[in-house]
């Protein structure tokens, strides 16, 4: 497998705290990785570090193969990024900034009008950057990052402060970016759900440490079944439900059960569902929890959804 971003070792600190500890990525090539941890857990921190803004404590990263540290100048040529700053002059028009961009990297004019279309701008490029809406703003920064024909693409949080017709455009927009442009896209965000219908691969961060990694349907197979559980005396229920061998959850929204040592999920409802019901216990659903990328993190870094968003 060819990987488009390779990081070993990847460590830094900031004074006496542990920001990045440890971190190996492999990012395949021609995929949308979703990079994914709570705001504070190092996203922003590990992308500047591969994007050679600030320098590793220690470790190695390599782009498409080669050492970021011989790359110097043709970082550009293979790297695109579009970090929380857009950095536009909003007096000038969305053509005018891109054109700032394009002298620069000494490309023809040719190159804007390719990144335009990519990203559905061309009808806009000639209006001042003052008068565009946050999502317009989002895709320029794209058309700008793609000015070179990078073979990655690093976007951090693209979604955020868009409505949700934005945040539906740019999920599509980002899915078919590895076709139309054949580059690898690497997408940092906090929202799962984004996500979820955006990635074929994630990394999951947390607290400074890379503790899932790898094709997201994959992951998500692995995951053991899990039973949800609305039962009356949810506390009674869950000491009966453990004392059969089952490992629970006490949730919110009810009781998590871990199937890890049966594969049947009707053979264990039924063995649940009889169980509380001999022992006096309403049971008012009993359902199969999908294997989500939810689980998956919550299973991965010990977070509790729930609480996080409380």
């Amino acid at each position: 497998m060819t990987l488009a971003i390779a990081t070993r070792d990847l460590t830094r600190r900031f004074g006496d705290f542990l920001a990045i500890d440890s971190v190996s990525m492999s990012v395949p090539e021609g995929v949308v990785y979703g990079f994914l941890g709570r705001n504070g857990a190092g996203k922003t921190t590990t992308l500047k570090m591969i994007l050679a803004l600030i320098r590793p404590g220690r470790g190695e990263i390599r782009i498409c193969g080669r050492d970021i540290r011989t790359l110097r100048l043709e970082t550009a040529a293979l790297i695109g990024s579009l970090l929380e700053a857009h950095g536009f002059y909003r007096n000038l028009t969305g053509y005018q900034n891109l054109d700032l961009t394009r002298r620069l990297l000494g490309l023809p004019r040719a190159a804007i009008d390719r990144v335009l279309e990519i990203t559905s701008m061309k009808e806009d490029a000639g209006r001042r950057v003052a008068g565009y809406s946050l999502g317009m703003r989002q895709r320029l920064g794209i058309a700008r990052a793609l000015l070179g024909s990078p073979r990655v693409l690093i976007l951090d949080e693209p979604t955020n402060g868009l409505d949700p017709d934005g945040i539906h455009d740019m999920r599509v927009f980002l899915r078919e970016l590895p076709e139309r442009t054949g580059a690898t896209v690497l997408v940092s965000s906090h929202l799962l759900g984004e996500v979820e219908m955006t990635a074929g691969h994630v990394g999951i961060l947390h607290e400074g440490r890379l503790v899932a990694q790898g094709p997201l349907e994959r992951l998500k197979a692995e995951l053991p079944a899990r039973l949800r559980l609305d039962v009356s005396e949810p506390e009674r229920a869950a000491s009966l439900v453990e004392s059969r061998g089952f490992r629970v959850d006490r949730e919110r929204r009810g009781l998590v059960i871990d199937l890890v040592a049966r594969d049947d999920v009707r053979e264990a409802a039924g063995l649940l569902n009889r169980s509380l019901i001999e022992a006096g216990l309403e049971v008012f659903a009993v359902q199969p929890e999908p294997r989500s990328l939810e689980t998956l993190y919550r299973r991965a870094t010990g977070v509790r959804i729930e609480a996080e968003a409380a």
